[in-house]
């Protein structure tokens, strides 16, 4: 029903892998090449592959980048939050201290009302409930008045 797979082998031949090997570390950013004379003429340098070839060049020595400017141990952005937290603080400690002084200030003036009203109203009972015989003034008995065409006369 199904064809059957050829039964001819293949010739295998052997494969051999190379893996590339780098000659320098690479970097992250690397520096723009700059042509350059060189102050003399560079060795001739012969190299022996595991293969058997043989290369031949020149020994070029790596140009070395400029060294970057020191970074300070602790950024200008971390030391600008952090000022800025101390003024903060130190804000709301202020605002702590003035809403207290507030709080203080409405209770004594709370309390100078209440004495107010307290001696006030001790002043007008005494008037309206204290001693009802008369210490001179003048008594006016009401009862003898006429009243004739919305005038008083005594």
């Amino acid at each position: 029903m199904y064809p059957e797979h050829p039964t001819t082998s293949h010739p295998r031949a052997a494969v051999e892998v190379h893996q590339p090997v780098p000659l320098a570390p690479t970097m992250a950013a690397p520096a723009p090449l700059v042509p350059m004379q060189p102050g003399s003429v560079p060795a001739v340098v012969s190299i022996v592959l595991p293969d058997g070839r043989i290369i031949t060049g020149y020994a070029v020595n790596p140009v070395q980048p400029e060294p970057v400017a020191a970074k300070p141990a602790v950024s200008r952005a971390a030391v600008n939050i952090a000022l800025g937290g101390i003024g903060f603080a130190a804000v709301c400690g202020g605002l702590i201290l003035l809403t207290t002084f507030i709080a203080a200030l409405t209770a004594l003036i709370t309390q100078l009302i209440t004495l107010a009203a307290v001696i006030f109203g001790g002043w007008i009972a005494i008037q309206v409930f204290g001693a009802s015989s008369s210490k001179g003034g003048t008594t006016v008995n009401i009862r003898k008045a006429v009243f004739k065409r919305n005038s008083f006369n005594r």
